[in-house]
């Protein structure tokens, strides 16, 4: 009897399991159907006025859109990389235009907040479409309804349609830049380090700085190795310059930093071979290697199908320094000389040290700061005899003294370069006579 009872229990399992994938399965099967591009207009022609700006908001200033992207990793979507209120924004829509047909479609987006929001009612979201299946649209604009004057609305050209071959091994990513910024000297050093290190392009999302500074990003730029990407946030938003909401109660974190390095990774995704994401303080310094390019190598030797490479942070404190490289012509520039800051705090027990990465875009799906939040493939804790962050600040131990700090002088491999280099940038820029 009780073993009759056994089957029959079994038997009610296997039927609620069955009903279950049966109603799982239909549900999203309709929510795909929900999402896949629908035809609302024919014969059209594309009129809406293409947007150029970084950052546009839309009509219900709780979106604002930075730009769309072609990714075909999984299947053949628009993803916008935006930022929404996370509660407020709760359905958008992708209008594509088809030519030379002139049909319209509107396809449900997705609607994706990063989870690392860190409290702020504002975040970096994913705002992803299906796209028309016969069709390759070059641009689409974004709408809270599925109906509408299409011709009202602003476009945007979607980016990464074509293959590229890769034009540069390594770009540094460079989110925000602000505070009317004027570390003028530690910045040339920074973007000069990187150069010898293997960095072909800098790209820097510049909120705001000082006019010294301008004339330093006009110089780089015109060389060819930086590329500005306004980032005028503070005009559509309350900013914190912290990270936590609690710390400052605002509408997003840290001039919405992480919605710039997800739009700076998607940019160089068809250009670049790998993408550092650090800030203008720090350089990633190989210790087993000459530069990037022969460490990368080995580490994707040692990590195949890895796409996530991570490096711990050092501080170096600009409170202690040595008299070494004490280079007359540079006092006169306002910053910091990293050249004679060689100590760096030690590690602290309790305290994990963040980590700065680089990647391979291709592999990266959402960013973080310190970590990827989702990727295709593996991340790897890069060891600190392989590399470390120099990252040359403010102490966080202001209390250690001298003797308690490391000595390290791993960045004097590089001094002959390094100084050779940036005198030359500021003969050209900062110490121009008369100017």
């Amino acid at each position: 009897m009780l073993h009759g009872g056994k089957k029959s229990y079994f038997a009610a399992v296997v039927c609620v399991i069955i009903l279950t994938s049966t109603v799982t399965l239909s549900y999203l099967r309709l929510q795909r159907l929900s999402h896949l591009p629908k035809v609302i207009q024919e014969g059209s022609r594309c009129r809406g006025e293409i947007t150029s700006t970084t950052i546009t908001a839309l009509n219900d200033n709780r979106t604002f859109i930075i730009s769309p992207y072609f990714d075909d990793r999984e299947s053949k979507i628009t993803r916008v990389i935006g930022i929404v209120h996370h509660e407020d924004v709760k359905q958008l829509y992708c209008w594509f235009c088809c030519q030379p047909d002139g049909k319209i479609y509107v396809s449900k987006a997705k609607i994706d907040v990063h989870s690392d929001r860190f409290g702020f009612p504002y975040g970096a979201a994913d705002i992803v479409c299906l796209e028309p299946e016969n069709c390759d649209p070059t641009h689409v604009s974004i709408h809270q309804f599925s109906y509408g004057d299409v011709d009202q609305l602003p476009r945007f050209e979607i980016k990464n349609r074509k293959a590229e071959t890769f034009s540069v091994d390594f770009t540094v990513c460079i989110s925000a830049m602000f505070g009317n910024y004027n570390n003028v000297l530690q910045f040339i050093q920074s973007v000069e380090m990187y150069k010898i290190l293997g960095v072909q392009k800098v790209v820097i999302y510049k909120n705001s700085c000082s006019h010294l500074m301008e004339k330093v990003l006009k110089f780089y730029m015109e060389e060819g190795t930086v590329e500005i990407i306004p980032w005028p946030i503070t005009s559509h938003l309350k900013v914190s310059s912290k990270w936590h909401f609690s710390m400052d109660a605002k509408d997003i974190g840290y001039y919405g930093q992480i919605t710039a390095l997800n739009d700076c990774i998607y940019r160089n995704m068809r250009r670049s071979k790998f993408v550092i994401l650090n800030d203008a303080d720090e350089i990633i310094l190989p210790l087993k290697h000459p530069d990037w390019k022969t460490m990368m190598s080995s580490l994707q030797e040692q990590h195949p199908g890895t796409g996530v490479f991570l490096f711990e942070n050092h501080i170096f404190p600009k409170t202690v320094s040595t008299h070494v490289f004490n280079i007359s012509s540079w006092n006169t520039v306002p910053g910091v000389n990293i050249l004679q800051h060689v100590h760096r705090e030690p590690d602290r027990k309790e305290v994990i040290n963040p980590k700065k990465m680089i990647i391979d875009p291709r592999k990266v799906i959402q960013t973080s700061v310190h970590s990827v939040l989702h990727a295709y493939g593996n991340s790897v804790n890069v060891p600190m005899d392989v590399a470390l962050i120099y990252h040359c600040r403010v102490p966080l131990q202001g209390n250690l003294p001298r003797e308690s700090l490391i000595r390290d002088t791993t960045l004097w491999r590089y001094n002959s370069s390094l100084i050779m280099n940036v005198n030359k940038v500021l003969y050209q820029t900062v110490l121009q006579a008369g100017k």
